[in-house]
């Protein structure tokens, strides 16, 4: 999870893409992308996006658009889940080995 590093390099949000699902979020928007239906409805206060109706038939032009619609409504103010939900985490990795 290079969320940390991205905000510090000066990101604005981060996009990320989950399939299994995590409450994780930093401390700039953390948009999260479902790549599957079925976690997208197990999961509505941690994802903002379902991506997975791409395979259940929902044309790609009309998902693109909805997906560029959500992330202009974040940039422009709404607040992602994780900041609905004050998952806030900072995260360092060393280089090496990590137990």
């Amino acid at each position: 999870m290079a969320t940390s590093a991205l905000a510090g390099a000066g990101c604005h949000m981060v996009l990320f893409s989950t399939g299994r699902g995590t409450p994780y979020g930093g401390f700039v928007p953390t948009v999260k992308l479902a790549t599957n239906s079925e976690l997208a409805a197990k999961k509505p206060h941690w994802i903002d996006f379902d991506a997975g109706r791409l395979i259940h038939g929902m044309p790609m032009e009309q998902l693109l658009t909805q997906f560029v619609d959500e992330i202009v409504a974040i940039a422009n103010g709404k607040a992602a889940k994780n900041e609905l939900n004050d998952f806030r985490e900072l995260a360092i990795f060393k280089s090496g080995v990590t137990l």
